[in-house]
This record gives structure tokens, C-alpha cells and sequence, in this order.
């Protein structure tokens, strides 16, 4: 890491291979790129062409695992928590849906469909929806899931004594402070009929759902909010044990309602170092690595015994620029660090072309996408700007990031291009629980400068994808908008949106969301990556969804 890249940075081909969302559902406007560079790789415009999104870069040819039926899959960061309502991270939220379900889903086309509720009705005026729930399914505890079950969770999450993250699914907060509910009426008809009556349209109420995951009203009674110690929902795979930092480690719920899961227990495993990780897989201490990066590819190039495959993905990797400091209060500034970045390069450096570079502040398979024109590697442009700005001799500022090694590798790429404008980049990788209470602090106790971070929507609706991370109503401790971002009328047309049922309408207002934002420059925007994973060649029926969620409810380790 501590080699000069800058050199290496230049020699590269300065073109990527296409990367693409698709499959995402919803609607609105949506980009498919451009035709693949001669001579780059093209994996990923393949795998935007089947349903899934997925293809193989390496297939194995081996057969069978002796010994257990245990699955374990190595991931990059850590788990956060075992709350489902609680946890606002990938890693932890991949846990939970290991042991949790939620009532709807999404099917591998990117459509909405019943997963805990067998179908839906929504009424003309948008505001009650009416659920059917699957009958003669039960909690690990052996109680039964009904109607009233979905209400004592909502009822849980929106009691503000709570302190729950999940709690802006259905409690508003405006400018002001001020808190209204979303919903007006819930009622349960009969144990498998749940009707929910909004105060006013919620366009991205069925989205938000997908990721509202139920909980056992009789483990909530018993353990309150240390239910993150004693996870119990229904889904198909049961809590075993936790190390903090280690592992946590669920078994099959052999009277799951779907039918039992194939293998014995699940086994996430929490290993920083991306050589390490391909070492487990390799030694088979793992059958599943994620993320898989791709400057590890060398070390498993025709090994027989491993699969490679990729996915389109909605990862927007990004650097958050604190407004608040008087170095970045200056749009000239933060447009010039933006010209300042070879997205091209960071592609190549970071993803060995699995990505296309950011072209607006969401990836192009988020609903109503609009492509902006791309802030282009333009070195006198961007010190012409810093010159205006007065800073033509630079200044210096913190970078906060995770210290995975491609965090690092990130942080140190985005430090060696913005030298290049005068400004000097003190990267301090940490601890993600350390970076955390770093940055979800009241306002006048902000350290913040810049945090290299990425933000996936598991809803994968527009609003999600935006309204924690610059709405003006998000900054820490309340949410993530650690850019302090404050724009009247990009929160106004956000706010607008949401009771918006007009296609067209919503069309206009989020992409002005998107104008605002681009032209603001709130963040260095990056780029959009191709998800990358690696299993040995006797695991199948699992995956990486689009916001890096692991999906192993139907693997198989063939024997």
C-alpha cells in the first residue's frame, strides 16, 4: 500500500469494462451505458442480461465436500448487530435475514412479491394497503406469526424510547424537529389479514417493507430491546452463537415453513484482509468469499476447486465532503477535487474494470436515475478552479475510512490524486465501530473532514438511496449525511416525491433531486462496482444481492 501509484496510475489503459445494474425493477429513466472498450473485459454487460445479473468469470470443475454440511462464508467487514430493526449495515442486515422475514420480497427480476404476506391489495387513493398472510407459519419459539405479530413490530419500532434505527420507516421528521407518523390506522381483521391505512401516499411504502424484518412479540416481551442477544424470527435458519468481531454462527430451522435449508448451519466469518480470505477459501476453512477482490484473481487463476462469479450491484462508492469546513464551503472547491479524480483509474486500480464510473449521485439501476454530465479527469481545470477559489496553494484534511485493505487501497488512491491540486490527505483507516462513533456525533462536536465510505439502498428505491445521506434532516447523530449538506429545494422535491403517484411528476422532481446534487458536489463521486464473489466448486444456491445482502437460505454443498 505504501508503494507510489501515481505512476502505475498513468501507465493503465484508461477505459473500463461495462458494469450495469438491470434488473432492479421500478421505473423512471435508466441508462444502459456505452458499448464495451476493444480489448476490456466484458463480464459484467453479460450479466446484465440474464435475470439475476449474475455470470461466471471462473467456473470449477470439482466435485463434492467431505466431511460436514456446514456452510462458511468469509466477508470483508463486520457484523454490527443482531437487531433486525436496529442494524442499518449489509453485513449485519445479511445476518438477520439468515434468521428474520420480512413480508414482502424482492424475486430475482427486481419485482416486489409476498414473502411473509402471500399478496397485497392497495386501494385507488394509495393509502390503505391490505395484506394476506401466509397462515401456519411460527417464530423459533414455537409462537404463531399473525397479523397482530406485524403490528406489536411496528408499534415496537415507532415508540421513539426505543432508539431504533428502523423507526423513519414509519415516523417523519420535518426541518423543525417535528414527528408525525406515517401511519394512520393498522388493523388486525382476523390473524391473517393485516390492513395498514397511511396518513397521506408513501410511494416507497411496499419498498421499505422488503427490509422490515418481524420479530417474535413473545421474545420482544421477554428480552425487550436485548433481543439483539437472542435473535427469533421465522425465517430458515436459527441463532446458534455470537463472538463480537469473529463470527455468528445460525443452524437450520428444521420446521421452517419454506421446507428445511440444505445445509446444517451457517457460519458468517469476519475476516478484514482480502489475502486472507482467499486463503480460507483456497484451504477450504472457507466455502464462500465475499467481497472477492479482483486483484486477488491471480492467486486462484485456474484452480479447479473455485468458482468466480459477479453481479450488477446498487454500491455507490464515494468520498463526503464536510460543507461545514471553510476549505470545503466553496462549490468551486468541490467540483475542482472532483475533476482532480481519474474515475477511469479508480476503476481500473480498485475493480480491474468491474465498474463504470459515477454519473450521478445514484447507480444507474436506482429508479429514476438521470445520467448527469460526468465530472471528467481535467487536472487544469480543477487547479483553475482551486486557484479562483483561493487555494491555489492547497491546504490539508483528514480522510476517515474502515481499515479493510480496499478501503485503504481507496483512501490512498483518492490521497495521491488530490496532491496533484495542492491538497495534502492524512488517511486514518479505523476500526468501523470507531469511524461510527466518529461520525454520529452532535454537530458542534464534528471532526469529520472527508470519510470514504459506500451506501447501498437494500430497498432499492430512489428515496432510500439519498434522504439519509443529504437530506438536510439527516445529519449525525440522526442519520448519515456527513457531507452536512443542506439544499432547500433538493429537500423539498425529496419530500415532495414521496406523496407523488404520478410517474412523470416523479421523473422531474428526483431528477432535480439529482441536478442539485451533482452540481453541489457534496461528495467525490467515485463509482458504481461489480459485485464479486467466490465459492469452491461444491457450493451452489448462493449469491450476492444488488446492495451486497448475502443470500445462502438455499445453499447446497454438494457431497
Amino acid at each position: 500500500m505504501k508503494r507510489k501509484l501515481a505512476s502505475m496510475f498513468l501507465a493503465v489503459a484508461m477505459t473500463a469494462s461495462i458494469v450495469g445494474c438491470g434488473g432492479a425493477g421500478g421505473t423512471g429513466t435508466s441508462s444502459s451505458g456505452s458499448s464495451p472498450a476493444a480489448g476490456t473485459t466484458t463480464t459484467a454487460a453479460a450479466a446484465v442480461s440474464s435475470g439475476t445479473g449474475v455470470t461466471n468469470i471462473q467456473t470449477a470443475t470439482s466435485t463434492g465436500k467431505s466431511g460436514d454440511n456446514d456452510l462458511v462464508i468469509a466477508i470483508e467487514g463486520s457484523v454490527s448487530g443482531l437487531d433486525p430493526q436496529n442494524v442499518t449495515d449489509t453485513n449485519g442486515i445479511s445476518a438477520c435475514m439468515g434468521m428474520y422475514e420480512t413480508l414482502l420480497t424482492f424475486d430475482d427480476d427486481g419485482k416486489i412479491v409476498g414473502k411473509l404476506a402471500e399478496s397485497y391489495d392497495v386501494s385507488d387513493d394509495n393509502l390503505t394497503y391490505t395484506f394476506h398472510l401466509r397462515k401456519g407459519v411460527k417464530f423459533h419459539d414455537g409462537t404463531d406469526f399473525t397479523a397482530q405479530s406485524v403490528i406489536d413490530n411496528i408499534n415496537r419500532v415507532s415508540n421513539s424510547a426505543n432508539g431504533l434505527s428502523r423507526r423513519r420507516l414509519f415516523v417523519v421528521t420535518d426541518s423543525d424537529g417535528n414527528e408525525t407518523s406515517r401511519i394512520a390506522n393498522m388493523e388486525a381483521t382476523d390473524d391473517n389479514t393485516l390492513v395498514i391505512t397511511l396518513a397521506q401516499p408513501y410511494n416507497v411504502f411496499l419498498n421499505k417493507l422488503t427490509q422490515f424484518m418481524i420479530i417474535s412479540p413473545s421474545a420482544l416481551e421477554q428480552y425487550g430491546n436485548d433481543i439483539m442477544y437472542h435473535p427469533c424470527g421465522t425465517g430458515p435458519f436459527v441463532f446458534k452463537d455470537r463472538t463480537e468481531g469473529d463470527h455468528t454462527t445460525m443452524v437450520a430451522n428444521k420446521d421452517y415453513w419454506g421446507g428445511a435449508p440444505k445445509v446444517d448451519s451457517v457460519t458468517i466469518k469476519e475476516v478484514p484482509e482480502a489475502g486472507s480470505r482467499t486463503a480460507m477459501l483456497q484451504t477450504g476453512e472457507a466455502d464462500m468469499v465475499y467481497p472477492f477482490t479482483s486483484d486477488q484473481m491471480s492467486a486462484v487463476t485456474g484452480n479447479t476447486d473455485i468458482n468466480v462469479s459477479a453481479s450488477y450491484s446498487n454500491i455507490m462508492r464515494y468520498v463526503t465532503l464536510n460543507m461545514d469546513l471553510k476549505e470545503l464551503s466553496d462549490v468551486k472547491v468541490r467540483q475542482a477535487m472532483n475533476y482532480a479524480i481519474d474515475k477511469n483509474a479508480y476503476i481500473k486500480v480498485m475493480y480491474d474494470g468491474h465498474a463504470l464510473p459515477a454519473t450521478s449521485c445514484v447507480p444507474n439501476c436506482i429508479s429514476y436515475y438521470k445520467e448527469e454530465p460526468a465530472y471528467e479527469y481535467n487536472l487544469d481545470k480543477a487547479k483553475e478552479l482551486m486557484k479562483e477559489a483561493g487555494y491555489e496553494n492547497g491546504f490539508t484534511l483528514t480522510l476517515w475510512g474502515d481499515n479493510t485493505t480496499q478501503e485503504i487501497k481507496g483512501m490512498t488512491f483518492v490521497q495521491q490524486e488530490l496532491a496533484q491540486i495542492g491538497i495534502t490527505v492524512d488517511v486514518q483507516p479505523m476500526e468501523p465501530a470507531t469511524v461510527s462513533d466518529k461520525i454520529y456525533v452532535d454537530k458542534q462536536d464534528a471532526e469529520i473532514n472527508m470519510w470514504y465510505v459506500n451506501w447501498s439502498a437494500s430497498d432499492r428505491s430512489f428515496d432510500s438511496s439519498v434522504r439519509a445521506l443529504l437530506h438536510s434532516s439527516m445529519v449525525p447523530p440522526t442519520s448519515a449525511n456527513t457531507a452536512y449538506y443542506s439544499n432547500a429545494d433538493f429537500d423539498k422535491n425529496l419530500d415532495d416525491a414521496l406523496a407523488e403517484t404520478d410517474d412523470a411528476k416523479l421523473t422531474e422532481l428526483y431528477g432535480k433531486c439529482q441536478d442539485d446534487v451533482w452540481n453541489d458536489c457534496p461528495w467525490l463521486f467515485l463509482g458504481n462496482d461489480q459485485i464479486l464473489y467466490a465459492t469452491k466448486g461444491y457450493v451452489s444456491g448462493v449469491g450476492v444481492k444488488p446492495d451486497g445482502q448475502l443470500d445462502f437460505a438455499n445453499a447446497v454443498l454438494a457431497q
